[in-house]
């Protein structure tokens, strides 16, 4: 195993081995500042997902977690695939294990199946159409309105898209562990602190915190906001990786994150913090560890990401 540079020597060392590979390097906003800072591009799930079908790179680094860079596979079967730690998971994905999905699909076999792209290649397959936290609403409400729909495997976002599209959604019971855990009481707490400031959430929260906000968006769209937006502070209640970007794209202003219960730091996803830059740099090295998928769920999982792309504005 080759040794890494020194650390002050690895943004350099990374840059030239990604000329080297002909690779390129897609960060979600989540990551590190250090990785974000490197990164040839930096998006949410939607972003990310249209960047990795239009690369012309030989290899894609995907710095985000596994379904990330699984579905980077499933869009570019014939390039080499990276992610720095293969240990980098979601906990959404997780909560929606492939066979008990399809046990539950099969109580609704007349419903189209619209699943959040949180999830494996293998529930991929098994949908119908996926959707992102920034389009959702939008592929929803383009279904025909006697059309049955279920939702995976993000409960929180589902209540969500059932709100704001009108429709009726059969939901898989799952979550994110990040915005699970971010506390009422903190967030009220921070209100009285700062009147002044808006809130501003990503539908994967819970629904009286979201009750409590002053905008609701994807991660991308969030960004959006604070740039457009008149206030000068914001509590912002997504996993705090996109503060860095916040603060790039909208230096002078203020932006607070609001804390899990018992004060913990628990709104930081443990699994996009797995990725390093010496990670990073030892993937571009050795080319490993690569995502792999047997060709007839590769097929089975494209078909709803096209159906997607197709549909998104």
């Amino acid at each position: 195993m080759p040794a890494a540079p020194p650390a002050a020597e690895l943004p350099q060392a990374i840059r030239d081995l990604k000329r080297r590979r002909n690779a390129v390097i897609l960060a979600h906003y989540y990551q590190d500042d250090t990785i974000q800072d490197i990164a040839d591009f930096i998006g949410d799930s939607l972003e990310l997902s249209r960047k990795a079908a239009s690369t012309d790179a030989d290899v894609i680094v995907f710095c985000g977690v596994h379904f990330m860079a699984e579905t980077a596979k499933i869009l570019n079967p014939g390039k080499t695939v990276l992610v720095p730690d293969p240990a980098a998971g979601c906990s959404l994905a997780d909560d929606c294990p492939a066979e008990a999905f399809a046990a539950f699909r099969a109580r609704y076999p007349a419903h189209t199946v619209v699943s959040y792209i949180n999830c494996s290649a293998a529930v991929k397959a098994q949908s119908d159409l996926i959707c992102t936290s920034s389009n959702a609403v939008q592929l929803v409400q383009q279904l025909p309105a006697d059309q049955p729909i279920l939702f995976a495997p993000d409960q929180n976002l589902g209540r969500w898209v059932a709100r704001q599209s009108g429709r009726e959604l059969t939901l898989w019971p799952g979550s994110c562990i990040v915005h699970e855990t971010f506390s009422e009481e903190a967030l009220l707490k921070l209100k009285q602190q700062h009147p002044e400031a808006e809130v501003i959430a990503h539908p994967e929260c819970q629904q009286h915190l979201l009750d409590l906000a002053d905008f609701i968006g994807s991660t991308s769209k969030l960004l959006q906001w604070v740039q457009s937006s008149d206030a000068t502070t914001f509590i912002v209640l997504t996993e705090p990786g996109i503060l860095h970007q916040m603060r790039l794209k909208a230096p002078g202003k203020q932006f607070l994150d609001v804390p899990g219960s018992d004060s913990c730091s628990c709104n930081t996803c443990p699994y996009m913090r797995l990725n390093t830059l010496e990670k990073l740099w030892r993937c571009l090295e050795t080319l490993q560890p690569q995502i792999e998928l047997d060709e007839e769920t590769r097929v089975r999982a494209l078909a709803p990401i096209e159906r997607m792309l197709a549909m998104s504005t």
